[in-house]
């Protein structure tokens, strides 16, 4: 395989972003205000939960993203995670805004630069080591289109077998987003289970049961905290493996119940709670971003989380459903206290909210349809993390022409 060395330059333009006007920026909205922090430091669009930023006012029609855009980062801080030059794709038209500080990649010469190998290359060291080492700033790091498009990096000279490259890449991650599809849909069959049976309460022989006072007979009603309490088991890092998994709020995605992403406890430093595989680990800060999920590992987790196990293993489907629920995290939100910030979760109140528990015999149903499910989850979420991390350990190999397709 023959490898040339071209400029970037010769093959793209980069396009500076529009300058947003702060007094429009909201914590919610139709336009997702993209930063260098929806990079990756490997690459790929991170979605930031609670930090997202969203933009209210009237948005100039050039700088609205379309699905396929490729944008790159032009800013960074020093004593951060190195962003610097990575990439990252759009996935959906009309969601995402071309901000300041990120740059739009466009392809110049497709006879020269394959368009999929060109994003793996712009999360290649290589590469963005030179951005690095070009970057003005000594705390705040940045480069500009000029300096991206004066790299220069080895390629190969067949922008056929760079097709290749980039497909096997691809490959990879085509996996991912197919695992998380499968994600969603088992989530989306859990959560109509339970508001079928347990909000419309039409459970598996309901034409025979009556109901009195929204309860149905032979169930109870019991304060949440009889059902599962929260769990206060504090840790202090520093005294932990450093590869034991965080899960802070940043890490919980909204409105899913995988919490299928985490750091690590060498990037913190104050006192968190520690977290069993299984427990529910529910987000206090400003409930309504619904962060709410089930623990797929042992680890350690923020103080602006809630720990609840349930108390018994009759009741792991239950719980995890109740509590993730709209119904539920619209109560909590309700009855959130305002914090100096924002609101948060109140404890005091959420464990004396009372629940309809249905007998044994339809909890022990619901955990035979949910537990699958919920491993089938911890078994997909547990697949991404592995074809994450041999995407990334093929992608500097292929790059550089050290293995070949």
């Amino acid at each position: 395989m023959k490898m040339v060395e071209i400029g970037l330059g010769d093959v793209i333009d980069v396009k500076h972003g529009y300058a947003f006007d702060g007094k429009f920026f909201t914590d919610e909205g139709q336009y997702v205000l993209l930063t260098p922090g929806n990079c990756h430091e490997t690459g790929g669009l991170k979605l930031r939960g609670e930090k997202e930023k969203f933009f209210a006012g009237e948005v100039p029609e050039e700088y609205l993203l379309s699905a396929g855009d490729m944008l790159v980062v032009m800013t960074d801080l020093v004593n951060t995670a190195p962003i610097l030059g990575g990439s990252f794709m759009i996935p959906e038209d009309n969601r995402y805004l071309h901000n300041q500080r990120l740059g739009l990649v466009q392809v110049l010469d497709d006879k020269r630069i394959d368009r999929t190998f060109l994003y793996y290359l712009l999360n290649s060291h290589s590469y963005r080591a030179q951005v690095r080492g070009s970057a003005s700033g000594a705390t705040v790091r940045h480069t500009s289109p000029g300096r991206i498009r004066a790299c220069r990096v080895r390629v190969p000279a067949d922008v056929r077998y760079q097709a290749k490259v980039g497909s096997t890449l691809a490959a990879y991650d085509e996996l991912v987003d197919n695992n998380c599809r499968r994600i969603a849909l088992l989530e989306k069959v859990a959560q109509s289970v339970y508001k079928e049976w347990f909000v419309n309460l039409r459970f598996p022989g309901h034409e025979h049961t009556r109901v009195k006072g929204g309860t149905p007979e032979g169930w109870s009603v019991a304060p949440l905290a009889r059902l599962c309490p929260d769990h206060r088991d504090a840790a202090d890092p520093t005294e932990l493996a450093g590869d034991t998994p965080y899960i802070g709020l940043e890490h919980m995605p909204r409105r899913s119940i995988t919490l299928s992403h985490w750091g690590t406890c060498d990037e913190v430093t104050s006192t968190k709670l520690r977290y069993s595989q299984g427990d529910i680990l529910f987000g206090k800060i400003r409930p309504y971003f619904h962060k709410v999920g089930v623990a797929l590992n042992d680890g350690v987790t923020s103080s602006d989380a809630i720990v609840l196990r349930p108390v018994d293993t009759s009741l792991r489907s239950f719980c995890l459903l109740t509590v993730s629920s709209d119904w539920f995290v619209a109560v909590v939100s309700k009855t959130a206290k305002e914090g100096s910030k924002m609101p948060r979760a109140n404890w005091t109140l959420m464990q004396e909210h009372r629940i309809a528990v249905p007998p044994a015999s339809l909890l022990n149903v619901l955990n035979d349809l949910v537990d699958p499910i919920v491993n089938q989850l911890r078994v997909l979420a547990l697949a991404n993390r592995q074809l994450r991390a041999a995407r990334d350990l093929l992608l500097p190999r292929l790059m550089s022409g050290e293995l070949t397709v």
